[in-house]
């Protein structure tokens, strides 16, 4: 069914488009378009395709993303747990691929919630490097947390800041930044009604101003020769091209680099934006009636290496980072490498920099940047999150078994996906089952999913409250 569209948003959609609106808003008559992104850090694709229970389609602009259909239900299957595949909208993908991320760089997403970005961009960096992933909204960061940590994402620090106060911790620090900007969501129109009902022209001006403050910060954040994306999924000129425009004026350190797809993207329009900059042709848009995707637009930046680089961030001072005396600190590090050896010595051997262990109330963490001073910023997660403090004994966590390969665990429980005792885990039931005692890694097809603990017959259920299936 047609969704009914804001008066003034098709009055405007039909001045910009003119002989184009007809097929524009035919789209929306479209059923919405459903995208599944496989994770590298878990499965390679070829083998995730030789596995998959659900019919994929290829999507041009992102090499690990596919296209599945209606009533397919991924997010309901255990390989959705283990953190296999991220579920995206298809045009979402190309953000954070044209970004570049590569190994050993320093990333920032700036405004990453839910996480599909953030994934997407800890994909590339392949387990070296690291990524500051923030979210303003406090619900919304604990969200972007738990993804990154299904996903099996240890390089990540996760913030819940303000753009501002980044900016005066880090500037010029990052490599690369993602500022897939807070907009007004015409592009979701199809996919999403409540998007259709909290739109106004005002919301659009609002947003505008928003992202000029968001993208400056970004850009005090961004070393010299750096690369910026800018995204957003609205249609509004205002917040397009003519943000662009804006920013480029404020920042003339700044170039508009080419985008790949041009088979795919649009050009963006220099003409619906003030300057009438012919570079704006550079960034693209990605339209609904063009291809198989919901609305987009994209801009890729990259920063003068002129400009003079800043001192590096202070390093925090020895005792930082941890909310407990150091005594409780090396009992906890004891109590880690207790569990370790016993459980996943292999892990053990890897983590091994004392510096980098953090406990955090009785919350063991191990950070990918020990030396990083987040002092007075809201920090959510600092790399991997290793297990709860207990009586100089480790509980772990189940970030500790998503981020594990199964030959990591000195004992497993393996399943099949269809297994009735694999359901019955998700559940958070205690299963029935041989196996020698201690901390055992639950499988599904080879795949960790969580903990349990067998004791005399038993494997006693460890997964999360929170997640268990009903």
């Amino acid at each position: 069914m047609t969704p009914k569209l804001p008066t003034a948003f098709s009055e405007r959609m039909r001045t910009l488009l003119a002989d184009e609106y007809d097929a524009f808003t035919a789209s929306y008559s479209q059923p919405a378009l459903y995208g599944l992104r496989v994770n590298p850090l878990k499965i390679d694709v070829e083998r995730f395709l030789a596995l998959s229970p659900f019919p994929l389609e290829p999507i041009a602009w992102c090499k690990s993303g596919f296209r599945y259909p209606d009533g397919a239900r991924p997010g309901k299957h255990p390989y959705h747990a283990a953190g296999l595949y991220y579920l995206q909208e298809p045009s979402a993908m190309s953000a954070a691929e044209c970004l570049g991320a590569q190994p050993g760089e320093t990333i920032l997403d700036l405004c990453a919630a839910p996480g599909g970005k953030s994934t997407q961009l800890a994909a590339a960096l392949k387990g070296n490097g690291l990524l500051v992933a923030n979210e303003i909204h406090p619900v919304r960061a604990r969200a972007l947390s738990e993804n990154l940590e299904r996903c099996g994402v240890t390089n990540a620090i996760v913030t819940n800041e303000t753009p501002e106060r980044l900016m005066e911790r880090f500037p010029q620090f990052f490599d690369r930044i993602l500022v897939d900007a807070p907009c007004s969501g015409e592009g979701m129109f199809r996919k999403l009604p409540e998007a259709i009902a909290e739109w106004t022209p005002e919301k659009v001006v609002e947003c505008h101003r928003m992202q000029l403050d968001i993208l400056d910060a970004a850009a005090a954040m961004l070393k010299p020769g750096g690369t910026l994306v800018y995204s957003t999924c609205t249609f509004a000129p205002l917040e397009n091209e003519q943000s662009m425009a804006d920013f480029l004026e404020r920042h003339p350190e700044f170039t508009v680099m080419a985008l790949p797809h041009p088979e795919h993207f649009s050009a963006g329009r220099p003409e619906w934006a003030s300057s009438g900059a012919a570079e704006l042709a550079q960034t693209a848009r990605l339209w609904p009636h063009k291809l198989a995707g919901e609305g987009h637009y994209l801009a890729k930046l990259q920063k003068s290496t002129d400009e003079a680089p800043l001192a590096a961030p202070k390093k925090r001072k020895e005792k930082r980072g941890t909310k407990s005396a150091p005594a409780g600190r090396k009992e906890a590090i004891a109590a880690w490498r207790h569990f370790a050896k016993e459980a996943i010595p292999h892990l053990a051997r890897r983590l091994d920099d004392d510096a980098a262990f953090l406990l955090f109330g009785e919350q063991l963490y191990y950070s990918p940047a020990p030396e990083l001073d987040m002092d007075g910023i809201k920090v959510l997660r600092v790399g991997l999150h290793l297990g709860t403090v207990k009586k100089n004994r480790l509980e772990p966590a189940h970030a500790l078994a998503l981020a594990l390969q199964a030959d990591e665990a000195a004992r497993t429980a393996p399943f099949s996906a269809d297994a009735p005792d694999l359901l019955r885990y998700l559940k958070g039931e205690a299963l029935s089952r041989d196996g020698e005692n201690g901390w055992t890694l639950v499988t599904v097809d080879g795949f960790s999913l969580g903990w349990g603990k067998q004791a005399d017959g038993q494997l006693k259920n460890h997964y999360p409250k929170g997640l268990r299936w009903l």
